[in-house]
C-alpha cells in the first residue's frame, strides 16, 4: 500500500506542482513586462520634460524679441507726427501687446521653474532672518493690495537646514497665492487701496524635530474637496494665476524633505504650515 500511495501521489502531485510552476512563471512574465513598460513609459516622460522645457526655451527667445520691437514702436509713436486720436489707439493697441507678451513670459518661467531639476544648497540658516526678509520685500506688495501684514517671530534663532533662496521662493509663492485669494474674496466696494481686505499672517514655531512656518490668510478659505487639487499644476482659482505657484512650492519643500500641510475653514481663512526638518543629511 505504501508503494501505491507513492505512485498515486506522485501522478497527482506532479501535475499540480507544474500547473502551480506555470501560474508562478506567468504571474513573474506579466510583472517584468508590467515593469518594462513602466521603465519605457518613465523615460518617455523623461523625453517629453526635456522636448518642453527646451520648446519653453525657444518660444522665450522670439517673445523677448515682439517685447522689444513694441516697446520700440512706442517710441516710434511718441516721435511720430499723427493726430492725438490715432496716437492713442495705437499707443493703446500696443500696450495689450506688452501685457500679454508679459503675462506669457510668466507662463513660460513658472513652467520652466517647475520642469526644472531642483538643485539645493543646505545650509543652516535662521528661520526668522529669512521670514523677516521676505516680510520687507513683501510688505509693499501687500499694501498696494490693501492687506495689512504681520509676522509672529521666535524670540531665539531657528536654525534649520536649507536651501535660502529656494525656500524663499517656496514661501513667496505661498504669501502670492494668500494675497491673490484675499483680493479676488474682496468685495468691490469702489475703497481706496488702504482700506484692509485681510491680513496675512507669517509665523514660525518649532521643537527640536522640525520648524513650522505658517503663511496664515484671512481670505475666502478652501473646500475640503479641493485642498488636494489647488497642489496640482495647472490648477488655479486665483485671477491670472498659471497654477504652478502651488505646486512649485510643495516640490521644493519636498526636496528638503518636507512637507505642507493645509488648514482651512470656508469664509474664515487658510493656515498654509511648511513643516521642515531640523537635522539634514550632510549638516550638524
Amino acid at each position: 500500500m505504501g508503494w501505491w500511495s507513492f505512485l498515486i501521489g506522485t501522478i497527482v502531485a506532479g501535475p499540480v506542482w507544474v500547473l502551480g510552476t506555470w501560474w508562478a512563471a506567468r504571474r513573474l512574465w506579466k510583472s517584468a513586462r508590467r515593469l518594462t513598460a513602466r521603465a519605457r513609459g518613465h523615460e518617455h516622460l523623461v523625453e517629453l520634460g526635456q522636448l518642453t522645457g527646451g520648446l519653453a526655451h525657444e518660444i522665450k527667445n522670439p517673445l523677448s524679441t515682439v517685447g522689444l520691437n513694441a516697446q520700440l514702436l512706442v517710441e516710434g509713436l511718441n516721435d511720430a507726427e499723427l493726430p492725438e486720436h490715432e496716437r492713442g489707439r495705437l499707443l493703446n493697441r500696443l500696450d495689450s501687446l506688452s501685457r500679454e507678451v508679459e503675462r506669457l513670459r510668466g507662463i513660460l518661467t513658472d513652467f520652466l521653474q517647475f520642469a526644472g531639476r531642483v538643485k539645493l544648497d543646505i545650509q543652516p540658516r535662521d528661520l526668522g532672518r529669512i521670514v523677516a526678509d521676505l516680510y520687507d520685500f513683501f510688505h509693499p506688495q501687500c499694501d498696494q493690495n490693501g492687506v495689512v501684514m504681520r509676522t509672529k517671530l521666535p524670540d531665539v534663532p531657528v536654525k534649520t537646514p536649507v536651501d535660502e533662496g529656494l525656500l524663499k521662493q517656496a514661501l513667496l509663492n505661498l504669501m502670492i497665492n494668500a494675497t491673490q485669494a484675499m483680493a479676488d474674496g474682496a468685495p468691490d466696494s469702489g475703497s481706496d487701496a488702504h482700506d484692509a481686505r485681510g491680513e496675512l499672517i507669517l509665523r514660525i514655531d518649532a521643537d527640536d524635530d522640525e520648524a513650522r512656518i505658517h503663511v496664515i490668510d484671512t481670505g475666502p478659505g478652501i473646500e475640503p474637496d479641493r485642498i488636494q487639487q489647488i497642489f496640482h499644476p495647472y490648477v488655479s482659482h486665483t485671477r491670472g494665476g498659471t497654477g504652478l505657484g502651488l505646486s512649485t512650492a510643495r516640490r521644493i519643500i519636498e526636496e528638503h524633505g518636507g512637507r505642507i500641510v493645509v488648514h482651512s475653514e470656508v469664509g474664515r481663512g487658510s493656515d498654509f504650515v511648511v513643516h521642515l526638518p531640523r537635522r539634514h543629511e550632510g549638516t550638524k
